[in-house]
């Protein structure tokens, strides 16, 4: 192993006896020290498994414990660890499998049942006694085989939400400089804590702020299933700093009375990402002199971009702020020339956080990677002061009459409207403009509002093109498995009806 790669080695020297980990659910604690040594276990099973350098491991687990365990032995062995959607349906899981071709899968026993059906793959079991013997392990010599900045580490696959899912190969190199610009852009510390309910087989829960606060020797409290009560409790009881949560969970967090009569007297900053945040999630926090700002990353860089301080966050609502310390972004516009002040431009990233291939999917590769540079697909603008607002992805600009409506516009401002709880802006089809501004919306309980009255809601704030000319009403909008609103769905969804 190349040492100056194994920093879970070398935080366990420096900082021994620090909780590394703890298990919201049962209260078990794990120090850097316990957290090594279950690793080089693990490393020392998976060896004596005939699993050598660039073979597969893969993991198909609610969050737990065996995240941390396969990401560090994968790293000590040079294997590549991939974390599995759990939320997938088993075929969905097997195409993936047939993709990657592990030659190991961790199954949780939560999903014994799908055990035996699924591809062609050696399975063990988390979550139960034989585990325990796995992660204790006698810990014996691992193979001397030099594993470079450039290896493979892990393979994140994507939602697949245009198209089928994609896996996204990250090496040691860029998930260690994802690390390091965080720990160095945010300012984090070993006084840092957080809790977890990010699916930690999405980069958002293991890459934003997991590895970060571990590898400055911070702790992480591995959460579940989210419910906005129990993340006030957790974030008071661990004494946490600092979180990571989606719009949606936002949305439920601000509604709960725990929110309302906490002060919570530890949290330095919560940050929200994967999806832009509605307005009145901003002001929920600013009523509450909470400091609150937003992210921006992708499964293929970082997952973190940008930073903005809690003060400009503020004044700057909806920013995601300028790029950190160790990457660079520039915005192009279709003909490839970089945007003036205010114009929007697909945004482009590049530095060493970003991932390495597509696994299997050459063309695809060649279609993000361009001139050194990652195109994300993501519509972004600059203002006058250098800060970066996300607009929208390009895929779902809307040209009706050939104008250009971006539904996040379109969605902020129906989000302000106090009879509506949740709203989502696409295109539909249509003959005469080619195509036609939809709002697909929730209503608050017991609120009734007619078409007529929303669509003189939006001519107070929005050009006449860019008012839906249909208002959806759903009881629930369909999410994605990371809790972003599900466009495809809907889109689908008004093809059928």
């Amino acid at each position: 192993m190349n040492w100056e790669l194994d920093w879970l080695e070398n935080r366990a020297r420096l900082s021994p006896n620090k909780d590394a980990i703890i298990d919201e659910k049962t209260n078990n604690a794990w120090t850097f020290t316990e957290l090594n040594k279950r690793a080089n276990s693990t490393a020392s099973w998976l060896h004596t498994r005939g699993v050598k350098k660039g073979d597969r491991v893969a993991l198909l687990s609610p969050n737990h414990i065996s995240y941390f365990d396969l990401l560090f032995a994968c790293g000590k062995i040079g294997a590549i660890f991939v974390p599995l959607n759990r939320r997938l349906s088993l075929h969905e899981i097997n195409e993936i499998l047939a993709d990657c071709t592990p030659v190991l899968i961790g199954v949780h026993q939560e999903f014994e049942s799908i055990s035996p059906h699924l591809t062609n793959t050696a399975t063990f079991f988390i979550g139960d006694p034989s585990y325990e013997e796995l992660v204790t392990f006698p810990i014996g010599d691992l193979p001397q085989e030099e594993i470079a900045e450039t290896d493979p580490l892990a393979m994140i696959y994507t939602g697949g939400t245009t198209g089928k899912p994609k896996g996204v190969v990250l090496s040691h190199q860029s998930i260690l400089w994802n690390a390091i610009n965080t720990i160095v852009s945010w300012s984090l510390t070993e006084d840092d804590v957080t809790v977890n309910y990010m699916p930690m087989f999405h980069t958002g829960g293991l890459n934003a702020l997991t590895i970060p606060v571990l590898m400055i020797g911070g702790t992480v409290v591995i959460g579940e299933l989210f419910s906005g009560k129990k993340a006030v409790e957790s974030l008071n009881r661990y004494r946490c700093t600092t979180i990571l949560l989606v719009p949606t969970m936002y949305h439920m967090l601000i509604q709960t009375d725990e929110f309302q009569n906490s002060d919570f007297p530890f949290m330095k900053i919560f940050l929200s990402g994967a999806a832009p945040c509605p307005m009145h999630i901003y002001e929920a926090f600013q009523k509450k002199r909470l400091a609150f700002k937003e992210g921006y990353g992708l499964t293929e860089a970082g997952p973190n971009n940008f930073y903005i301080s809690p003060e400009d966050a503020q004044m700057k609502r909806g920013s995601v702020g300028k790029p950190m310390l160790f990457n660079s972004i520039k915005l192009v516009k279709t003909d490839g020339c970089e945007t003036d002040t205010n114009e929007v431009g697909e945004l482009l990233i590049k530095g060493k956080h970003a991932f390495s291939f597509y696994w299997n999917r050459e063309q695809a590769t060649e279609e993000t990677w361009k001139d050194g540079w990652i195109h994300t697909g993501d519509l972004a603008k600059r203002d006058e002061q250098g800060f970066y607002y996300i607009v929208g992805r390009k895929k779902e600009m809307i040209i009706t009459g050939g104008e250009n409506v971006y539904p996040l516009e379109v969605e902020q401002w129906l989000a302000s409207h106090p009879a509506i709880d949740e709203v989502a802006v696409l295109g539909l089809p249509d003959e005469r403009w080619g195509e036609m501004v939809a709002a697909f919306i929730t209503l608050k309980q017991s609120c009734t509002i007619p078409d007529e009255e929303l669509k003189m809601y939006c001519e107070s704030k929005l050009g006449r093109y860019k008012i839906p000319k249909q208002f959806i009403r759903l009881a629930e909008l369909p999410k994605t498995h990371v809790g972003k609103i599900d466009k495809n769905k809907l889109k689908e969804m008004s093809i059928h009806s």
